[in-house]
């Protein structure tokens, strides 16, 4: 394998038999296989744990490790917790690309191959992934989720590692998905997905499609907005913008409701100023003048910032062999281990703050 192509996969799962085998089999067929993929069984009840180790037999680069059942499943926090005890059994060190990756997904057979490709032409691209379809429960045909492009999709992150490792990796709630991206921007990255053929994939449970109904995940978003720092002007736009969207009207007044009841109960948002600060004047140039070319101002501006870092970065490089071997990364290898220490996390993030 090209050394420069070595990236890893991280799969939280809980209770995806339903699912699980299209997604193993389309990553068995990636034209670019993974260096390492850690599937980490969150507890299932289902015969998920079974076919995962049909699976690990037949696949040498598949790792699996296994979470006590806290009995339910948890968005958000947990997804993020289980991903973190999958990252803990391995060096991130030792890979170019990591990739957050769901197990209900359907990808096409050269999606990590052109990722990369893309990746490769353009160094300041820190995340990045192709555009989820889903089968529509009244027509049956395949149809776009709505997703900006300005966003890498939660369900399948594709990371440059020194990007991962520079905005500090996930926020342990439900917006780490677009906390990530924010924050990439505002170091200098470029967050991105692609709405380009070769990289569409197949989300075979749609977005915002929570366990307990599409109510409760759109409620779920609206509450992750909030506590993200997105404005109420804005979100409004946002939802006026997807009342055709599936579930059409529904899901844009559940998303309302979730961000203005969390507003109403006077809950925790994300604590740093620094960043709030940026997403609403962000927020606020793409209602001046669309998200496209908000998204391009900001990348052209704050492109210097990505520049200083690489000096520094190959600065370090230079000083200190030993600090590229992240020694700070080796974390236990053992999965019992993991399971029993599966709350820390390998970097420290801001707290909460309440609203004032």
């Amino acid at each position: 394998m090209n050394p420069s192509r070595r990236y890893l996969l991280i799969s939280p799962c809980r209770d995806e038999a339903q699912h699980l085998r299209r997604t193993l089999d389309s990553v068995a067929a990636q034209s670019v296989q993974p260096a390492a993929w850690v599937i980490v069984d969150d507890g299932s009840t289902d015969e998920t744990p079974a076919i995962l180790e049909e699976y690990a037999r037949r696949l040498p680069y598949v790792r699996v490790v296994r979470r006590t059942d806290r009995g339910r499943r948890e968005v958000g926090p947990g997804v993020v917790a289980a991903f973190y005890a999958g990252l803990k059994t391995v060096r991130l060190e030792d890979f170019d690309y990591l990739c957050k990756l769901d197990t209900d997904l359907d990808l096409p057979v050269r999606y990590f191959e052109l990722l990369m490709q893309r990746m490769e032409s353009d160094p300041r691209i820190g995340t990045t992934s192709g555009k989820p379809w889903f089968v529509h429960p009244q027509s049956g045909a395949l149809a776009p989720e709505v997703c900006g492009d300005e966003m890498s999709v939660g369900m399948t992150k594709f990371y440059r590692v020194a990007c991962f490792k520079e905005i500090g990796g996930f926020v342990r709630q439900v917006m780490w998905d677009g906390i990530d991206c924010h924050r990439a921007r505002m170091l200098g990255w470029i967050a991105e997905s692609i709405d380009d053929e070769a990289v569409r994939f197949v989300h075979l449970r749609p977005q915002g499609a929570s366990q307990k109904g599409i109510w409760t995940g759109r409620l779920r978003a609206g509450f992750g907005q909030y506590f993200m720092g997105t404005s109420p002007l804005y979100y409004l736009a946002v939802a006026a913008y997807r009342l055709p969207a599936h579930p059409a009207m529904i899901g844009s007044v559940a998303m309302l409701w979730g961000y203005f009841r969390s507003w109403l109960k006077n809950l925790p948002r994300y604590d740093d100023r620094e960043f709030r600060l940026f997403l609403r004047s962000y927020q606020r140039a793409c209602l001046r003048m669309g998200k496209r070319a908000a998204t391009a101002r900001v990348n052209a501006e704050r492109a210097h910032l990505w520049r200083a870092s690489r000096r520094e970065a190959d600065a370090r490089h230079d000083r200190s062999p030993i600090a590229r071997h992240g020694l700070e990364y080796d974390l236990a290898p053992n999965a019992a281990e993991i399971v029993a220490d599966h709350s820390d996390s390998f970097s420290a993030r801001p707290g909460l703050q309440s609203l004032s």
